[in-house]
């Protein structure tokens, strides 16, 4: 069984995925955690993630690993670095490639056939990757309470962020992904919409439980 969840930063997607799978005893396939360990070699590499044919040319030379919860960047794991504001960005530059994409696509599809049975989420997981899932949610939130669940969640890892700069930076990342040439993130009719905004985390998964079972 797969079950496809996409959404836009912050809406919770990530955490009730890697929940949700555990739960389920699935595969958790994180995409966007992909493209964020493109992003950081293309940073590491100090190269201009506006050149497509740079980073189409790192992306042949590079090899990314899922393991449980961790992510693997040629061997290193790189959990930990691959969530900076700074990667994150870099990231949705790099996902606007048509040929990047289609890279990623084909590494995640064939990381959930072999899993079988898979959780994964991102925001094409439904529309490119697994078009055909059993099972797809497109998971939203207010632009206000997903800055005020990023601030959090850095405060957490030691940083000090300005809530109205994250705020900005949501919004202007959602109008890259919504806008993109490529795979813009739009849910299709056949998403069920999942609005978090005001749900707690152990109302999502009962919810998407109860999906499960009907």
């Amino acid at each position: 069984m797969i079950i496809a969840i996409d959404g836009p930063a912050g809406s919770g997607k990530s955490t009730i995925a890697k929940l949700l799978a555990k739960k389920l005893g699935f595969t958790y396939i994180d995409t966007g955690a992909m493209y964020r360990a493109l992003a950081l070699k293309v940073i590491n590499l100090s190269l201009d993630p506006n050149n497509e044919e740079e980073v189409l040319k790192v992306l042949e030379n590079t090899k990314i690993d899922l393991v449980d919860d961790k992510v693997f960047l040629d061997g290193q794991d790189v959990s930990a670095h691959i969530r900076t504001e700074e990667v994150g960005n870099v990231a949705s530059i790099v996902a606007r490639y048509k040929k990047v994409r289609e890279e990623m696509v084909n590494k995640q599809r064939q990381i959930g056939i072999n899993a079988k049975n898979a959780v994964i989420e991102g925001r094409d997981a439904g529309t490119k990757i697994f078009p055909d899932a059993d099972l797809k949610i497109f998971m939203t939130a207010s632009p206000e309470v997903r800055a005020q669940r990023r601030v959090q969640q850095l405060k957490e890892k030691g940083f000090l962020v300005d809530y109205n700069h994250i705020l900005q930076k949501i919004i202007e990342r959602d109008k890259m992904d919504y806008e993109r040439k490529e795979s813009p993130l739009r849910p299709t009719q056949d998403y069920i919409i999942i609005d978090t905004t005001d749900k707690t985390i152990e109302e999502v998964i009962s919810y998407i439980e109860n999906l499960i079972k009907k």
